[in-house]
């Protein structure tokens, strides 16, 4: 049987648009196959007497990236196009997958050659060769490499069932969020709710056969919902649906209840902590990171508590006054939204008729050239998996490729929720071929309605910078090895820093030029609008700040203090965290964990942090543009050079030094965040 999977795992693009759910498991097994083959013969070679990197581990790393070519094109589709069948078969190979890679990691003989030859790599070596050996190493001894036969095999099993249940948690998300809608016949009741979005519902509810309008649970409708819905009912109606998903509270479907799932992966991940001798999943995952300990963790959380908890306890107060009444959750966006046009005379939708995507894309475009010299040209022969979709050629100042890079922009039933970026195919070079790296930038925004384009949000232009950082991070990397290229080997309290820095430039005058455009007139933002958009950036930065720090404490707390054999506390837990960090209350019904999918079913657990420890690598980068000139190309050489390039070659702490010159510092973020005059001693960051 033809099999496209195999021909993408073999080279070239996938063949998106003939990939169907019974090429899984043929291909997964075939590749399976050839890579054990191809360890055996690396192990015959060195028992043989072969010696030295290019011999025993370039062909290693060829049979990593053989597998990862196979498998890409099967998880993004399950992300983007989910089906069924496509779940059906992505399950059933959920477990040999995860049996692999644990049967790699644990295999002693493997380890030994690792041990071998990394004491004939000097230190010294730049290219990224001596990295690759230290994280492989590292890795074997966080897979068990050393435990007894018996209690690898509890460790394989372990993250078999881990792979399952994991996967199970996104999908039980996905299946609530698609079992609900609610259908609207009453006009008054919609009073406020955006234009574009009245008549995506209603061509959802005359697609169904109804009159008035039909809402589905997506982060669009949620969002305008909770922002510009006048009705105080309407807006607790959305917000419970949302809150609930996946658990054990109406109205969210029974069968699709996380909680039991969630104790289980806690259960799961503290026992594979403890059997490679950890205390607990916190420590294991910290491992890999850039901080130390669960203590200097914490210490840092509770640091920027103590900076923002005066400042967003005072926000809330005065939102309060604002509203001249209690807040519930239901009311913290709608009445924010209104203050902030009180207070800047600016609101989201007042914004979007300038952000249509089209020219938010031209803009970025633009601003990736002006930085780093590169050109996108749109390749329409190349396959994708839905209309939507587009593939891009990434050319750089000589019009030759330097990668490719996969579009897929709009909300669908069958797609996940968020935002992100995905490595699709790696840079490799092996055997004297280069391989471009693909990525894949994928987001949840509106559709395009009633002739007009998808209107973005200022909140939605950010996300799209966001994630452009981490396609850039891909697709610049000049590194030859795809274990240590790109985002791959860099810790995962790193890897948001490419990210959050290219946030920055969504706020200045010079780019909001270039990314705006009224979709009916042409014309650029307003200076005016521009200045009160910037003027509102730290508005209720302190609110901002305590929340994502709430999710960072959470997410540690119960891999730290997770005990064996008793409930997990997931609810108490976060209870305790909200008691001491949030200012903005939570409704009884909320079910937040449930649906918390970056550290149930994602790789932030343990590392939810992540996004708070990068953001001051992130913040202390891109005041070095503020200070020599957002378009200078001076520091987005250096950037590109010391940050961008090197991907996991090099130890991040080294490579920011390089950039910036020095340590990194915590006073960037607060400012940016608006609550400097809080902050007490801003010192260095603790990395």
């Amino acid at each position: 049987m033809d099999n496209p999977l195999l021909e993408a795992a073999a080279g070239g693009l996938p063949a998106f648009d003939s990939i169907r759910p019974e090429h899984v498991e043929p291909a997964l097994e075939a590749t399976l196959a050839a890579n054990r083959a191809a360890i055996e013969q690396v192990l015959s070679n060195a028992r043989a007497g072969k010696t030295g990197f290019e011999t025993l581990i370039l062909p290693l790393e060829e049979a990593g990236d053989r597998l990862h070519r196979m498998w890409s094109p099967v998880g993004h589709l399950h992300a983007v196009a989910n089906t069924p069948a496509l779940r059906e078969a992505f399950n059933r190979c959920l477990p040999q997958l995860a049996r692999y890679q644990t049967e790699v990691a644990q295999n002693v003989e493997l380890y030994r050659l690792f041990e071998a030859v990394a004491g004939t790599v000097p230190a010294t070596r730049t290219d990224g060769a001596r990295r690759l050996l230290d994280h492989a190493l590292r890795d074997f001894r966080l897979a068990g490499v050393a435990l007894p036969d018996e209690q690898k095999q509890r460790f394989m099993e372990i993250m078999e069932a881990l792979a399952g249940k994991q996967a199970l948690f996104e999908q039980n998300l996905l299946d609530a969020m698609a079992a609900w809608s609610h259908h609207e016949t009453d006009a008054a009741r919609l009073a406020g709710l955006p234009g574009r979005m009245l008549e995506r519902a209603a061509q959802a509810a005359s697609a169904a056969g109804k009159a008035g309008w039909l809402f589905h649970l997506d982060q669009p409708t949620y969002v305008a919902v909770l922002t510009h819905a006048e009705d105080r009912g309407l807006r607790a109606l959305l917000h419970r649906a949302w809150a609930t998903r996946a658990s054990d509270q109406t109205p969210s479907p029974a069968a699709v209840d996380n909680s039991l799932l969630m104790d289980e992966i806690l259960a799961l991940r503290h026992e594979a902590a403890a059997l490679v001798g950890f205390a607990n999943f916190a420590e294991y995952s910290l491992a890999t990171k850039m901080a130390s300990s669960v203590q200097e963790v914490r210490d840092f959380l509770e640091r920027l508590v103590a900076a923002s908890r005066e400042a967003a306890g005072r926000e809330f107060g005065e939102l309060e006054g604002f509203a001249g009444h209690a807040l519930e959750p239901w009311d913290m966006a709608f009445y924010s939204e209104k203050l902030r046009q009180r207070k800047f005379a600016i609101a989201e939708e007042e914004l979007r008729p300038y952000f249509p995507l089209p020219r938010v894309l031209d803009g970025l475009f633009a601003l990736v050239h002006r930085l780093y010299g590169l050109r996108l040209e749109a390749d329409e022969a190349v396959a994708v998996w839905h209309p939507s979709a587009r593939y891009f050629r990434v050319l750089d100042a000589d019009g030759h490729q330097v990668g490719g890079l996969y579009t897929d922009f709009y909300t669908r039933p069958e797609k996940r929720s968020g935002a992100w970026m995905d490595d699709a195919i790696s840079r490799k070079r092996l055997d004297g071929r280069l391989q471009l790296p693909v990525a894949h930038l994928v987001c949840n925004f509106a559709p395009p309605a009633a002739g007009r384009p998808s209107l973005l949000s200022h909140d939605e232009v950010l996300t799209l910078f966001h994630e452009m950082g981490h396609t850039l991070h891909h697709l610049l990397t000049r590194i030859d090895y795809p274990s240590v290229g790109g985002i791959s080997g860099v810790p995962w309290d790193a890897v948001e820093l490419p990210s959050q820095f290219m946030e920055g430039f969504a706020w200045e005058p010079e780019i909001l030029a270039m990314i705006s455009g009224h979709h009916e007139s042409g014309e650029p933002l307003p200076a005016a609008l521009v200045e009160r958009l910037r003027a509102s950036r730290v508005f209720q930065g302190g609110m901002q700040m305590l929340r994502q720090i709430e999710f960072a404490l959470f997410d540690l707390r119960i891999h730290a203090e997770y005990a064996p054999g008793g409930d997990s506390r997931i609810m108490p837990l976060l209870a305790e965290v909200r008691k001491a960090v949030a200012v903005v209350p939570a409704a009884p019904y909320d079910r937040f964990p449930h649906g918390f999918s970056h550290i149930f079913g994602g790789g932030y657990a343990a590392g939810y942090y992540s996004y708070k420890w990068a953001e001051v690598l992130s913040a202390d980068a891109y005041a070095a543009f503020e200070e020599e000139g957002v378009l200078n190309p001076a520091p987005a050489a250096r950037f590109r050079h010391e940050i961008l390039e090197v991907g996991g070659s090099r130890d991040i702490g080294e490579a920011f030094m390089a950039f910036r010159g020095r340590a990194p510092d915590i006073a960037a973020l607060l400012r940016h965040s608006g609550i400097t005059a809080a902050a007490g001693d801003t010192g260095n960051h603790a990395a």
